[in-house]
């Protein structure tokens, strides 16, 4: 998955020009309340800087879990790389005719490694294309900034049918029979390990070497079953909500009090110095705004990373991994340039 080059300031602002309109019109209204009413409407800050504290901790803690969510996806992920190499490996050296009761051809065996590496590639897709559907609880893409940002990025499962590109790895039985199957990339582990069972059976894997590769089918399931389980637990939503309820209401009650205390020191230096210093209050305006902005941008980070398969900018890059791999494996095995899929689309120079 690949996007445009990214400035931070500029896109940051763009992303949040939306929330920093309304921290503004809030800001204005409660200043000027505070200001029209003679000083007399108005907020302690103690109580508000009690409930940025918390919500500070919090913020800190969702943060944290999101981004522990992502490193953990990337490292799932990693793993497969290694794992596929591994297998990828074994395919080409344990499949001979050493202890075969009827030797194949050279050709013969080309096709079966073939086979076999198109069906792991087959598994990779299939583990993609089910990290990219959408679960109820995926909301981040639904947010009008996250809309637009969606489409400065290239996310192949929104582009490309999983039937079309399945069937560039599998024969047409194999695709009917994963066709009846919920979870089809379990269903294409199960094709594996009965082909590779089979050629054991015929001799051409010795019996050792099909407990090893079986190791790497079993290992292949472990990564499959750890990024299911990241897929398929949201980020707990009573954490979110009260996070979300949190905010906001320190959000609303921030430039009233802030407004309270420029009227503090504008009162002094009306008392110290000559002069109508009044006006002061209305620098709680900018502070107010830039606070505001802090916390909720802080927030929203938070939450955009807590689902690391959705289809966002900082989601973890599984298809440009899973393509790497493709890559790396048919190279491996011999096959041409031309047949070998090139990396997916890059609109500019930063991959994410």
């Amino acid at each position: 998955m690949y996007t445009r080059k990214i400035f931070p300031v500029k896109d940051m602002a763009m992303w949040t020009r939306y929330e920093t309109i309304t921290f503004f019109i809030v800001s204005v209204l409660e200043v000027g309340l505070f200001v029209f009413s003679d000083h007399l409407i108005q907020f302690p800050f103690t109580p508000v800087a009690l409930i940025g504290t918390a919500v500070a901790f919090i913020i800190g803690f969702q943060s944290n879990s999101a981004y522990g969510r992502i490193w953990e996806a990337r490292q799932i992920w990693g793993g497969m790389v290694n794992t596929s190499r591994t297998f990828g490996i074994m395919t080409m050296d344990f499949i001979n005719n050493d202890h075969a009761r009827v030797p194949m051809t050279e050709e013969e065996l080309y096709e079966t490694k073939k086979t076999v590496i198109h069906r792991h590639v087959a598994w990779l897709t299939a583990m993609r294309y089910a990290m990219r559907e959408p679960r109820v609880w995926e909301y981040v893409m639904n947010e009008h900034t996250n809309k637009e940002w969606s489409q400065m990025i290239y996310v192949p499962e929104k582009h490309e049918k999983f039937e079309e590109v399945i069937s560039r790895y599998l024969s047409q039985e194999e695709i009917d029979y994963i066709g009846t199957k919920t979870n089809k990339q379990t269903a294409i582990l199960y094709l594996q390990s009965n082909h590779l069972r089979r050629l054991k059976e015929k001799g051409f894997i010795w019996e050792f070497s099909f407990l090893e590769m079986e190791n790497v089918i079993k290992e292949l399931l472990t990564h499959q079953g750890k990024s299911e389980r990241i897929k398929n637990f949201p980020y707990p939503r009573q954490f979110a909500s009260l996070l979300h309820y949190f905010t906001w209401i320190f959000l609303a009650i921030l430039p009233l009090a802030m407004a309270s205390q420029f009227g503090e020191i504008a009162v002094k230096f009306n008392e110290k110095m000559d002069g109508d210093f009044n006006w002061i209050v209305w620098f709680a305006v900018p502070f107010s705004m830039v606070v505001m902005w802090v916390f909720h941008t802080m927030n929203r980070i938070g939450r955009v990373g807590e689902n690391p398969f959705e289809g966002s900018a900082n989601d973890v890059p599984i298809s440009a991994i899973a393509r790497g791999i493709e890559i790396d494996l048919r190279q491996n095995l011999g096959e041409t340039a031309d047949a070998i899929p090139k990396p997916f689309e890059v609109r500019s120079d930063t991959q994410m």
